[in-house]
């Protein structure tokens, strides 16, 4: 199945944060409380935050469309989005970690349930890696949560291999996570 993936724009900002609010209490360990979730998503993934993380030249989301959507940003909800952060790293543990530089952060990519098993995310996960090559990285890094067997798998699929380790803050507690990272083709 074809999507039409396209890059955001600030009209996204209240579907994103939406779509965000519903995909990321499921990529948390199954003990996260709902109360730390909540503060995460209204500290990170709300609407104001979506539009600054839109505005910001170094920051570059990727939406897939619903289907019946115009894909003008205008209306309809969004399948997935994911988030490539073009900053150098500051995470002294991730950064030394990673073996290809300049590397762009894939800081989400979700896809909404209803659309799991349908190839959505494989093509995001594409056109993402793609946009990041284009952006001038030569590699790809990102942080899933030890206990999240399923995204893990994924991320092996699309290429990614476990090189590091670092902590998360949700809420008030400290995750655990593993630091992914894959090498982009130099063009």
């Amino acid at each position: 199945m074809m999507h039409t993936i396209r890059k955001a724009t600030t009209d996204d900002a209240g579907r994103l944060a939406e779509l965000a609010a519903v995909t990321f209490p499921l990529a948390c360990p199954p003990g996260s409380s709902p109360e730390d979730i909540a503060t995460h998503v209204a500290n990170t993934l709300s609407e104001e935050h979506f539009r600054g993380y839109l505005a910001d030249p170094d920051f570059t989301v990727l939406t897939i469309d619903a289907a019946g959507d115009s894909g003008d940003g205008s209306g309809g909800a969004l399948s997935g989005y994911s988030m490539l952060v073009f900053r150098p790293v500051q995470d002294p543990d991730v950064a030394s970690a990673l073996s290809r530089l300049p590397s762009a952060e894939l800081s989400k990519c979700y896809v909404h349930p209803a659309h799991h098993g349908l190839g959505a995310a494989a093509e995001l996960m594409r056109a993402t890696l793609e946009s990041a090559a284009s952006g001038g990285a030569q590699g790809v890094w990102l942080g899933v949560n030890s206990e999240n067997a399923k995204a893990i798998r994924f991320y092996e699929k699309s290429g990614f291999r476990r090189v590091g380790t670092k902590s998360f803050h949700l809420g008030s507690t400290i995750e655990h996570d593993f630091v992914m990272e894959r090498e982009l083709p130099v063009s």
